[in-house]
């Protein structure tokens, strides 16, 4: 079975700015050594997938320069390979005008090159998958498509695109985020299942779709907004419960795990949760790794200063080139080559690469993007409204987002 990989990473990710003001949502780093784009694409490689186009189309140097440094496989073998794909108006004069869209904007990459399946996922959400266990099921039921689909409480059923399955899992129906009469699993009636938006397509049948809906006029062209509600009735379309997906070396509490960090507070809570003893999500499980670039730092130090201050992390992540003199970090997320000095305080924080936290800072509840150099006894996350007249503060959590590069006055 001939499969290739399409990751869809042309997100604007307008709603966590100012983390997406010079970058892509995908290219946005994570849990301090990874950008959000490192865990689909460990998926598709765990899951012994080699052949992988990454559509990109807003701010995508730094994703280009990430994919250039750590994803690159060797030229003997002309299958393996992972490549961006910038937008190039090949079929008109716009810009990818939604995930349809940008498939059949490439969909030179497809016709011809002998491929059986196509997988298309998304480049931004943090979960583990072994997508040949979706493309199992994909195969036994012979599906035209097939829908990720993770099981939610019913309450949080109108925050998602609900599928409606018979009890063969077959899609019946579909519901645009319900807030009435959401449409149940069958034998679950506490459940619904929300499209993750991925999908595994028969390489024909998809290239099909993309040229009838290319000369729908009405369409928005997207997957699913338009073509998937359109084709239920008249082709097989499967949902592939994400929650059964097993993964080699993952606890029971992993199982379903799936976090859009669509928002900043999200965000935030997503990388919070690599904080705990027992994390929901075990970036430790080294039978299924998440993979990321190398930096050739350093390891992390934690040393005494001159006034015999200890420095140390409690119950937090430190990577690779930290030195932490003298100061403390606690429940926090620590980038590489970070310099914490001496007196300093980071708390419930994440902290990205090359940043200088000044003495005696005290930091708190606070994203600290990439290079920015935190002046002596500065103090972040206390005053609410000092923060908000020097600071981007998310309304949602009050969570104070310092953008890269961030130059104090």
């Amino acid at each position: 079975m001939n499969v290739l990989g399409m990751i869809m990473a042309g997100g604007e990710g307008s709603r966590l700015y100012p983390l997406t003001m010079e970058r892509a949502k995908p290219a946005v780093p994570f849990g301090g050594k990874y950008r959000l784009i490192d865990f689909v694409l460990s998926n598709f490689i765990n899951s012994k997938i080699y052949s992988i186009y990454v559509l990109t189309q807003f701010k995508s140097q730094s994703l280009t320069e990430h994919l250039h440094e750590g994803w690159r496989f060797g030229s003997i073998l002309p299958d393996h390979f992972i490549l961006p794909v910038p937008a190039q108006k090949r079929t008109g004069e716009a810009w990818y005008r939604g995930t349809a869209d940008a498939i059949f904007q490439n969909i030179n990459l497809i016709e011809g090159r002998g491929y059986d399946i196509v997988a298309i996922f998304g480049a931004d959400h943090i979960y583990r998958m072994d997508l040949r266990q979706m493309i199992d099921l994909h195969v036994a039921k012979r599906a035209d498509a097939t829908v990720a689909a993770n099981p939610v409480p019913i309450k949080e059923a109108s925050a998602f695109g609900v599928l409606q399955v018979d009890g063969d899992s077959r899609i019946v129906g579909f519901q645009e985020k319900p807030r009435e009469n959401p449409v149940t699993i069958p034998g679950r009636p506490h459940e619904v299942y929300a499209s993750m938006g991925n999908y595994v397509f028969n390489a024909d049948f998809l290239v099909n779709i993309l040229y009838e809906d290319a000369k729908n006029a009405g369409s928005e062209h997207d997957f699913g907004k338009n073509i998937l509600p359109s084709l239920f009735e008249k082709a097989r379309l499967y949902a592939y419960d994400f929650r059964s997906n097993q993964i080699p070396g993952s606890s029971p509490e992993e199982s379903g795990y799936w976090r859009d960090v669509g928002t900043i507070q999200a965000f935030w809570e997503a990388n919070m949760d690599l904080r705990n003893i027992k994390p929901a999500f075990n970036l430790y499980n080294r039978r299924w790794p998440i993979k990321a670039p190398t930096p050739g730092s350093p390891p992390a130090k934690f040393v005494f200063n001159e006034d015999g201050r200890r420095g140390q992390a409690i119950n937090s992540l430190v990577s690779e080139g930290t030195i932490i003199s003298g100061g403390i970090v606690q429940d926090s997320v620590i980038g590489q080559d970070v310099f914490i000095h001496s007196g300093a305080a980071v708390i419930n924080s994440l902290i990205m690469d090359r940043v200088t936290v000044g003495r005696n800072c005290k930091i708190n509840m606070a994203i600290i993007d990439k290079e920015v150099s935190i002046p002596e006894g500065c103090v972040i996350g206390y005053n609410l409204e000092d923060d908000k007249k020097r600071f981007h503060v998310d309304e949602e959590s009050n969570i104070i987002v310092i953008p890269k590069g961030y130059k104090f006055s």
